[in-house]
């Protein structure tokens, strides 16, 4: 019998356009391989001749990371055999055509994620064997499958967690929160290098290369590593925070768009840390790394969210007798809003009714287990009160449960408490509502109801595991049974009585009606109220007072009192923040009594309105005319105005532009062409930053058809 040729290996198509379709990747690359685990795909084998499967031996080897081993499960060999064999690597399924040989290869649910080269070994029975390169492939969680970790059985939802590359951060304040649209952009072609770039950034992969790529197959250990990269405070992570008021050695936290910069910035400096970042945009890079790894992410803000750092489930303020607010006396603050991460999946490491939403916050507050970092804490263990399971549970539980007791300090001693809040921390917690551009609030899967029975006994539950049988909530907590801040003779609030603009002199009025009280039964009441106006800060401390205003008031019974003020635009005038926010307080002291009582409103300033017109259906690669206008509606010019414009899918990068000065009352208008680049769904975002105004922001969705055959 004739000796058979040996086989040779002419040629390799991964075909990649065809795999990476069925793998929801072609956003990313139709050149490049990249699959999800779980999950087959095909390739084509050119041969010198046809396949003999009964005398030619094709045995595969995959591998990944530094000091690849079958031990670490960062190497596997596998036969080519007739059909798949379970959860296991496998080449199967395969097709004889002439010299072509088209086989499927599958990996398991539970493989290591990351760039690996595929070899194979080509051997007849006479036993001499020849290696060939394949080529490389990215591999990823897969959250279409069931048998992945990070698996979500919703199509809309994996459309908005995964394949959505834009969206909103929500800010400002809880009475008034703002959409911050931004570009996630986790499809850009580089973006997944410089995903696993910065995993082999992380301490754990420069102490333990090979060990740490063999976790890579843990969704849990991922997520701890990428919060710990996402800040600067422990390595060469890719945003260094600064929650000052000097951005000038970089870029301030505002001006960002979206992530895809920042990220860029990061890897072309070889991973020197990008200058600034605060909470959101913390939160929006790390949604912009999951959604690219394949893990269902959201972004996530809480308002009034308490940073409880001696983890006693009350935050203490405290305000002077002129009404002003004080610095705190410990570390701890409640942040007008502070914006984490949801991600989704199975926590084999607790019971399985805590499966699902986990917060991970990568915004540097507290360490765990030595680093930066927080979560991933399951949500439903929040909301259970289940404060010591891991990661971080209670320090969450805190952010968004904790009580809030207000002090009035005299010669810097608490003589009176002016209010012990139950329910002022951890309000409005939302995030995008899926397939919309609306807002949802999701308070209700942290908490039951404030004040229901079930949400006090949950945190007398959380209380207790926290700080023991004895522990007291507050170094002051006898002061709280006396109960006399909750009797009052009058009830006093805070109204604006018109829209507050930036630039403007803002109106308010206070409301006040006489009450019964044990104390007075009977009779008018003489008040002495101070107010105080401060810029108030992102960390929710405040700066020096920049308005004053004493108001004397008779109350009688039946009587209601419309008191008006006056804050003139000279009082705030280049004495606020980026965030135009102001708090106005007031204490008022009941004649003869010594008592006290608060009042407070926060105002946030609206900032002029920014248009984005587009004046045609959009398609790939045609010319798109975009009008942009926007009006000062401000009583002083707008100077040094720029503007940025970004959107995955429609523009290259960023788009920027020098406007010059914007005179008040005026109206500037741009106009320009766009080629989008990708069909489907986009946004446009443009930023107009000025030396006055740092965020005047909106946002455009467009509809990208695809380019029409010509």
């Amino acid at each position: 019998m004739d000796q058979v040729v040996a086989l040779k290996l002419m040629s390799v198509d991964l075909q990649s356009p065809r795999n990476n379709k069925e793998h929801r990747t072609q956003e990313i690359s139709l050149q490049r391989l990249i699959v999800r685990r779980g999950q087959a795909f095909t390739m084509q084998l050119q041969f010198n001749r046809p396949f003999h499967s009964g005398t030619d031996h094709l045995t595969f080897v995959a591998e990944t990371g530094p000091a690849p081993t079958e031990h670490l499960g960062t190497r596997a060999t596998f036969l080519l055999t007739d059909t798949r064999q379970g959860n296991v690597w496998s080449a199967s399924d395969f097709t004889i055509n002439a010299n072509s040989l088209f086989v499927s290869l599958f990996t398991p649910a539970n493989a290591v994620i990351g760039p690996y080269s595929l070899k194979i070994q080509i051997s007849q029975d006479q036993g001499h064997s020849t290696t060939h390169s394949l080529g490389t492939f990215i591999l990823l969680f897969n959250p279409w499958s069931a048998e992945d970790d990070v698996y979500l059985p919703s199509e809309i939802l994996l459309q908005e967690y995964i394949m959505m590359d834009y969206g909103f951060v929500y800010k400002g304040h809880e009475r008034f929160v703002t959409p911050w649209p931004w570009n996630y952009g986790q499809f850009e072609e580089d973006i997944i290098d410089i995903c696993f770039e910065i995993l082999n950034k992380s301490l754990y992969f420069l102490e333990n290369p090979a060990k740490d790529c063999s976790r890579r197959n843990d969704v849990v250990y991922v997520c701890r590593v990428v919060t710990a990269m996402i800040n600067s405070n422990d390595d060469s992570g890719v945003l260094q925070g600064n929650w000052g008021e000097d951005y000038s050695q970089g870029v301030s936290p505002l001006e960002w768009n979206g992530s895809v910069a920042i990220l860029r910035q990061w890897a072309a400096r070889g991973g020197q840390p990008v200058k600034y970042g605060q909470c959101w945009v913390f939160a929006a890079v790390m949604c912009t790394v999951m959604r690219c790894l394949g893990v269902p992410t959201r972004v996530v803000s809480n308002f009034r969210s308490a940073h409880n750092a001696d983890a006693n489930l009350t935050v203490d303020t405290y305000y002077d007798q002129n009404a002003e607010m004080l610095p705190p006396q410990k570390r701890d603050k409640i942040w007008n809003f502070h914006v984490w991460n949801e991600c989704w999946m199975i926590r084999k490491d607790l019971p399985p009714e805590y499966n699902g939403w986990q917060v991970l916050d990568p915004t540097p507050q507290q360490t765990s287990s030595g680093l930066f970092r927080c979560g991933p804490a399951s949500v439903k263990a929040v909301r259970e009160g289940e404060v010591h399971l891991p990661f971080d549970t209670a320090f969450v539980y805190a952010e968004v449960n904790a009580d809030e007791v207000v002090w009035l300090l005299e010669d810097g001693r608490a003589r009176e408490i002016l209010a012990h809040k139950t329910s002022s921390i951890g309000k409005e917690i939302s995030t995008k509502m899926v397939g919309s551009d609306q807002r949802q609030n999701i308070t209700s899967s942290y908490k039951y109801p404030e004040g229901s029975p079930k949400e006090r006994s949950v945190f007398m539950k959380a209380s207790q595991k926290m700080l023991g049988p004895r522990g007291t909530l507050s170094p002051f907590l006898d002061l709280l049974g006396s109960g006399g801040f909750e009797n009052q003779p009058a009830q006093l609030q805070l109204h604006l009585t018109r829209t507050p603009q930036w630039g403007q002199d803002l109106l308010l009025k206070l409301h006040a009606r006489r009450v019964t009280d044990r104390a007075h039964p009977q009779g008018p009441i003489q008040l002495v109220v101070r107010f105080c106006a401060q810029t108030l800060l992102h960390n929710g401390g405040t700066r020096e007072p920049l308005w004053r205003q004493t108001s004397h008031l008779t109350l009688d019974f039946g009587e209601v009192i419309e008191w008006p003020l006056l804050l003139p635009y000279n009082n705030y005038r280049n004495k606020l923040t980026d965030e135009k926010m102001i708090r106005v307080s007031g204490i008022a002291k009941v004649e003869g009594t010594g008592r006290s009582m608060l009042v407070l409103k926060d105002i946030s300033l609206e900032p002029p309105d920014l248009s984005i017109e587009v004046s045609e259906k959009a398609e790939v690669g045609k010319a798109l005319k975009v009008h942009i206008s926007l009006t000062n509606t401000l009583s002083v010019p707008l100077t040094h105005c720029t503007m940025v414009l970004e959107g995955s899918g429609l523009i290259n990068g960023q788009i920027s532009k020098d406007l010059g000065t914007l005179v008040a009352g005026r109206t500037i208008q741009i106009q320009m062409d766009l080629y989008p680049i990708k069909a489907g769904p986009r946004q446009l975002q443009v930023l107009i930053s000025s030396k006055e105004i740092k965020e005047i922001k909106g946002y455009k969705d467009i509809l990208v058809a695809a380019a029409r055959a010509s």
